[in-house]
């Protein structure tokens, strides 16, 4: 394009040379002169005031010109500052991401699994997953997660959070079935050890009733007494032992959230639980099933990672929750939201720094870098500039020709 207005303008300036010896012959030549010389004029101012966007036209020091290289840290600061004002404030990324379905997007994309860059993104993804489990040290690992849980559960008041849990749960009846449970368990705990409580209440018989055989009456009459409470309390949704249970229930939410000595007690148990090797040995031995599964799910199709069957249970995982995510409005709301709030917490913390890097970036870039970089996205059309102006100059110079040959 460079060349094409360069030719234009070398073109223009011929046909000046060229009409202007025949002026005398014909008027037309007079247009064409007109046309030509004013051409050039166009031509030439346009040339300059590009050329002296990048660089000093013919190396000459005229003021106002090199105006790119020489403005580059302000122009630096200025499209940071543009990134900040437009992009990375916290009310523009949440009216965007307000006007985005961002969670039926990753289900659309997960749950069609067929699609063959789908496919190699995720065998990649699943390959790469796995590599960073079987290269990372599980004692060290699981020591640092267990430590870091540890010190989260320190700060955390366990007994108020308890509290609050079984009121709840006692609130909403969801702790019958568990006493219903439990219920159940202790006719079947008698049922098996009935051969100990008559045996039982045979050795603590005296001799009277062992020599009448009243003794094996009154475990019958005990065993029978015990079988007919469980089963009215089991039947009886307000039986006067299930209403003792729930005061208690009741009782012990209370006091958890209320009762100091209660929480500290809680506290204590916690404090001894977490310094327990019993629970570090536990969890090293959960983390190191998990990793291992996580792994087995991974690799579980046969671990090529193909487009089909590739990495087994780890894909059907992510094409139900694609699928999940591309159904549920009530999880996309979910998901949604957490995606707009992450956003903006990232540009809330990080838009400072983004735009500072932005600024830093291009001031170090040299003044040839800016240049090349600006005049390569934006060349083309600043050559039709010159293009333009040559044709346009053209034709203001022929109407100011026609104009002053006719009055």
């Amino acid at each position: 394009m460079r060349i094409t207005a360069t030719g234009l303008l070398v073109l223009m300036g011929a046909l000046f040379l060229l009409s202007g010896r025949y002026l005398d012959w014909h008027p037309a030549w007079g247009y064409l002169h007109a046309f030509s010389e004013a051409a050039m004029v166009g031509g030439l101012a346009d040339w300059f005031a590009v050329t002296a966007l990048f660089r000093r036209p013919l190396g000459l020091p005229i003021p106002h010109t090199a105006i790119i290289p020489e403005n580059k840290n302000r122009i630096a600061d200025t499209m940071a500052g543009f990134l900040r004002d437009n992009f990375l404030t916290p009310t523009v990324v949440a009216r965007r991401m307000r006007t985005m379905n961002f969670a039926r997007g990753v289900g659309n994309y997960l749950s069609h699994p067929d699609s063959e860059q789908t496919s190699r993104i995720r065998a990649g993804a699943g390959e790469l997953f796995v590599e960073v489990l079987e290269s990372l040290d599980p004692d060290r690992l699981g020591g640092q997660v267990k430590a870091g849980l540890a010190a989260q559960l320190e700060k955390l008041e366990v007994a108020p959070l308890l509290g609050q849990m079984l009121s709840a749960v006692v609130a909403d009846g969801r702790h019958r079935p568990l006493i219903d449970n439990i219920i159940r368990w202790a006719g079947l705990v008698v049922e098996d050890n009935e051969d100990m409580i008559r045996a039982m209440i045979h050795e603590r018989a005296n001799a009277l009733l062992r020599f009448t055989g009243l003794d094996e009456r009154l475990a019958n009459s005990v065993l029978d007494g015990l079988y007919r409470l469980l089963a009215e309390v089991l039947v009886d949704p307000a039986h006067p032992l299930r209403r003792k249970v729930e005061e208690g229930l009741e009782d012990l939410a209370t006091k958890l959230r209320q009762d100091p000595e209660t929480q500290a007690k809680v506290e204590r148990i916690k404090n001894d639980l977490l310094a327990n090797p019993a629970l570090a040995d536990w969890w090293q031995g959960v983390w190191e099933r998990m990793r291992a599964g996580l792994i087995a799910s991974v690799r579980g199709g046969g671990g090529t990672g193909n487009a089909k069957g590739g990495f087994g249970q780890f894909a059907s995982s992510l094409a139900e929750l694609g699928k999940a995510l591309e159904d549920d409005p009530r999880l996309q709301l979910q998901v949604n939201r957490f995606a707009r709030r992450t956003a903006v917490g990232i540009a809330t913390r990080y838009g400072g720094q983004i735009v500072q890097l932005v600024s830093e970036t291009v001031r170090r870039w040299d003044a040839r870098t800016v240049t090349d970089r600006i005049e390569s996205a934006v060349g083309r059309d600043l050559q039709f500039i010159r293009i333009n102006g040559t044709m346009v100059g053209g034709l203001v110079g022929l109407t100011i020709h026609f104009l002053s040959s006719i009055l």
